[in-house]
Parts: C-alpha cells; sequence; structure tokens
C-alpha cells in the first residue's frame, strides 16, 4: 500500500511521549482560517509503501526510550487510516508503537476505528467549541472530531487535547471556560493551548494563495501562559 508524504521530523519532542519519529502525510478536508501548513492541504510529496517507510523508521528505534515512537501527523493523517493500519503493524513487529495527530475531520469508519485502537496515543485537535465557529474558520464537519474524541474516551484510548489560539478569534478569557466545558464529555490526560503564529505566513505567498489572517499578530507567550492557566483551573 502506498502514501503522500510530505515530511519527516526525526528527533521530534512535542508530539506524543519521549522521543518521537514524525510522518506528514498530504491531503486534509479542512481549510482553517490561521493554518500554519497549506502546502499540505492536498495530495503532494512524495509516494511511499509502508514496508519503505519502516525501514527508514526501525534506524531510529534506538532513540525511542521512555515511550517514544512514531507519530503520524499532516495534514490529516486518519485520510490514510488503512494505510497506518498496514504500517501500524509491521512497526509492531518491530516492536514500535504510534501516536496520531489529528484534527479529527474525517468519519468515523471501521478502518479509522482500528487506526485509533492501535494508537498509544490520539492527539486531538479541538478547533472551536461550537458548530458555527467551527464551520467558518475550518469549512468542516463539527461532528466528526466530536465522534472520534468520544470514541477513545468510551474506549479507554489514551487522549490528549490541543486548541490553537489565535488573537480576534478565541484569545479570550470567556472563549477558554467555554472550551473548559466542552472537554469535559472527552475522557482525556491533558489539554495543552498552543499560540497561533505567522512563520507559515511564506508559504500562502509561495503557493499563490490568499492568506485571510495576513494582518493577525502571533499570539504573545504571557497571554498563552494566561490562558493555559484559566483553562487549567476549569478541567
Amino acid at each position: 500500500m502506498k502514501a503522500d508524504i510530505h515530511s519527516f521530523e526525526s528527533m521530534a519532542a512535542l508530539d506524543g511521549d519521549g522521543i518521537r519519529y514524525a510522518v506528514f502525510f498530504t491531503g486534509c478536508p479542512l481549510r482553517c482560517a490561521y493554518c500554519h501548513n497549506p502546502d499540505t492541504w492536498h495530495k503532494s510529496g512524495k509516494e511511499w509503501t509502508s514496508e519503505a517507510l519502516v525501514d527508514k523508521i526501525k534506524r531510529y528505534k534506538p532513540y525511542f526510550k521512555n515511550g517514544g515512537g512514531v507519530t503520524f501527523s499532516g495534514g490529516e493523517p486518519l485520510l490514510n487510516a488503512a494505510f497506518i493500519m498496514e504500517a501500524g503493524a509491521l512497526l509492531k513487529e518491530q516492536g514500535i508503537g504510534y501516536a496520531v495527530d489529528t484534527s479529527g475531520s474525517v468519519a468515523l469508519s471501521d478502518s479509522v476505528k482500528a487506526v485509533l485502537d492501535n494508537a498509544d496515543l490520539v492527539i486531538l485537535d479541538v478547533k472551536f467549541f461550537d458548530e458555527n465557529s467551527y464551520k467558518k474558520y475550518t469549512n468542516g464537519h463539527f461532528e466528526n472530531f466530536v465522534k472520534i474524541g468520544r470514541y477513545c474516551s468510551e474506549k479507554d484510548i489514551r487522549l490528549w487535547l490541543r486548541t490553537v489560539i489565535v488573537p480576534g478569534i478565541n484569545d479570550d478569557e470567556q472563549s477558554i471556560i467555554k472550551y473548559a466545558e466542552f472537554s469535559k464529555q472527552f475522557k482525556f490526560e491533558k489539554y495543552e493551548l498552543l499560540a497561533f503564529h505567522t512563520m507559515g505566513f511564506f508559504k500562502y505567498e509561495n503557493l499563490e494563495i490568499d492568506n485571510p489572517l495576513i494582518n493577525t499578530p502571533a499570539l504573545d507567550k504571557d497571554k498563552l501562559k494566561f490562558l493555559q492557566e484559566i483553562l487549567d483551573s476549569k478541567i
């Protein structure tokens, strides 16, 4: 089986436990206004077989200590659920586990359930707490990620939540309280807020596509810390 892969990051430390090898697929059904990686929206990159991918990854096995392993990201990795299942089985033979970093933007199909069931960890992007905002800023289906989060919770699959905080969109105290209330339907280990940044703006220029947040500044680090403290106090 084959899949289009955008890039890799070895020795990653922010996408799961321990040291990770991150695999970034191309293709995403969302068009988030604040996307940092519009270059992953469409199928592109190099085509890899699951066997070739695992051969590449297994060389890093000595670094996968303290729960480390592979993190499948994107784009939207769950668009490649069948491929991940095949690669995951090969990784398991090598004693390597995997995490999935997902927006939850796909339907909860049997193949998606199988990927989630076999993951060591699922990192779920909680973009918005209400359907109208979700549709406005992502053009996606709100119920998809909710179902995936609930499925992980019901199946006791390890779950982390993340939300990108964007100035002028969701960086107020009231929004954070609503995120906290919304998250209580899920069973998760931690909920992390991430700061909107402008480092991906050049990609919009290179791709010659409109950047809807071109005049939006990066989120202040002190503001992020303040909002994280509010969230932590409410969950």
